[in-house]
């Protein structure tokens, strides 16, 4: 699609499933001045999810993925997307598997944050995993989505050096700050090719 010319904005939307501190983070990145962003939706798997209150406290559009009726919500949700010209989506804590459909319609626009050091320790419970391992680092990647669960070309990644006494607890709030510094470098590393 080439280069974003002039003061056009990347129409992004954030899909989310809890506290949505990662959305919280893009929310205030977007109303930076050199920001490149226009965040316009906010999508969540669950409507009492309590990131939703970053959305509503912004006057940002909310969508309800309804996860009992799957695949029409998909094709709903899609067609929201689209119809507004999303040009990427965001997963920020989004607890929920995207269909292959939905992935191939939205492809190479679909990112997500992971907080581990992939292609190591895919899915949940990674900072346990990682202590029980007696690993020496860990940290966060930013990766395209695919049909695998934390399996798409990563984009960026940054490392933090395990301390003797940290617990999972720690290693959660210290990769979390190093996951709000890394979305928007990751975002910024895509902008010219979305």
């Amino acid at each position: 699609m080439g280069k974003l010319i002039g003061n056009k904005k990347l129409n992004i939307a954030v899909f989310i499933s809890g506290r949505g501190s990662n959305l919280n983070n893009l929310i205030k990145f977007s109303k930076k001045k050199k920001s490149f962003i226009n965040l316009i939706f906010v999508v969540s798997s669950s409507k009492a999810a309590r990131g939703l209150v970053y959305a509503k406290k912004n006057n940002i559009k909310i969508i309800i993925f309804n996860y009992k009726k799957k695949l029409t919500s998909e094709r709903n949700v899609l067609k929201i997307l689209n119809s507004n010209k999303i040009k990427l989506i965001c997963l920020a804590g989004f607890m929920k598997i995207l269909s292959i459909k939905f992935i191939r319609n939205f492809k190479g626009k679909i990112i997500n944050i992971h907080p581990s050091l992939l292609p190591r320790y895919k899915g949940l419970n990674t900072h346990e995993r990682v202590i029980k391992n007696n690993e020496k680092f860990t940290g966060c990647t930013v990766h395209f989505v695919n049909k695998n669960l934390d399996s798409g070309k990563i984009i960026i990644q940054k490392k933090i050096k395990i301390k003797k006494g940290d617990t999972a607890s720690i290693l959660s709030k210290k990769v979390l700050t190093l996951e709000h510094q890394l979305y928007p470098k990751a975002i910024k590393k895509l902008f010219a090719s979305l």
